[in-house]
């Protein structure tokens, strides 16, 4: 079955009623204070972190174990 896009709007109503649905307005509460919007810019830091490192080497990294 195929949905309809929603509007922003809709998006927060619909979610807002799913959370209440299965927490409880308290828990829903708890629940969206446990988000932020952050601070920085993601992107400048993404790419200053990994700048010069190729797919290999990030593979490499990954397979390592943790120290």
């Amino acid at each position: 079955m195929a949905s309809r896009p929603m509007s922003n709007y809709e998006i927060r109503r619909e979610g807002w009623a799913a959370l209440t649905e299965r927490l409880g307005i308290a828990g829903a509460i708890r629940f969206m204070m446990q988000y932020d919007a952050g601070y920085g810019d993601y992107t400048k830091e993404r790419h200053e972190l990994l700048a010069g490192l190729d797919l290999d080497e990030a593979l490499r990294q990954m397979r390592e174990p943790s120290r």
